[in-house]
């Protein structure tokens, strides 16, 4: 522990262990006791065993008290909820390991698009990313938070939503980014976008009836069967991609978020099912 040339005056520790000391003392009191062993010493003689017991506990709270991050913080003062903050800046795939990992693959991506000079790599690709961001985000296996998600006093729709445009706005930045380094193919390169929405969209409808695993995976499937199957019948522009294609996709995204809306109920069930969700100490809803 390190020795400082300042510390907490004698009243104001006996006013720390009455429960007295108003702010922003309070705050300078506690952040010092932290570090100050000769204070701390000192908070111990000062009050009757009963009041310093209940000092001790504040001093405790206040360092097993989470800090919230620089994103959380710009949240909150944005006048976000501190809860919904904290779930938000929780995701996984917002963190650096995975944008680090999708920002690898879109460049890997782009240095074969521009070698073969063809988008239909990236195009395909493209889609799939937000896809699989927001299916990570919403469920007991990589959701740190997910216990607290559950029974939190949060509408699981609106759990989702709010990670599900964080994320795919984080998604889309991405894809946007990679996109500007293909600026030969012109909106050819943007042909990405009503796909990803559409497929998105998609497995989020159907995970109240699938689960949050096995809905954005069999979504997924279906768009690499549909590609191939393109494919197979045309060495050209691949049919999602041409005009007819990219209306079929903006139809679908629509019915998507039509249906999703109309099941949002059913959002607050689909972790009940879980068997996570059973576990003694788990979130049961």
């Amino acid at each position: 522990m390190r020795d400082t040339t300042w510390h907490v005056p004698e009243d104001d520790l006996r006013a720390y262990v009455q429960g007295e000391l108003a702010p922003p003392r309070l705050w300078s009191a506690d952040t010092h006791l932290a570090a100050c062993e000769r204070c701390r010493a000192a908070l111990a003689e000062a009050g009757d065993p009963v009041a310093l017991d209940a000092a001790w506990e504040r001093l405790d709270a206040e360092l097993d008290a989470p800090r919230p991050g620089m994103f959380e913080s710009l949240l909150v003062r944005a006048g976000v909820a501190d809860h919904t903050a904290r779930l938000l800046t929780a995701t996984p795939v917002l963190r650096r390991s995975w944008l680090g990992a999708v920002a690898f693959l879109l460049v890997m991506t782009v240095g074969i698009v521009l070698t073969v000079d063809s988008p239909a790599l990236f195009l395909a690709l493209a889609p799939l990313l937000p896809l699989a961001g927001v299916a990570l985000s919403y469920g007991p296996v990589l959701d740190p938070t997910y216990e607290m998600a559950v029974v939190a006093p949060l509408h699981g729709f609106r759990l989702l939503l709010i990670r599900t445009l964080a994320v795919l706005a984080t998604g889309l930045l991405l894809n946007g980014l990679a996109t500007l380094a293909l600026p030969g193919y012109g909106l050819r390169a943007l042909a990405w976008l009503l796909p990803a929405l559409a497929l998105t969209g998609t497995g989020l409808a159907l995970t109240p009836r699938l689960g949050p695993v096995l809905a954005p995976a069999l979504t997924g499937g279906a768009w690499i069967g549909l590609l191939l199957v393109a494919q197979a019948r045309t060495h050209e522009t691949l049919a999602p991609f041409t005009m007819a294609g990219q209306g079929a996709a903006a139809v679908v995204a629509a019915l998507a978020a039509g249906l999703l809306y109309r099941t949002r109920d059913r959002f607050d069930s689909v972790a009940a099912r879980l068997p996570f969700a059973h576990l003694p100490g788990g979130g049961a809803v």
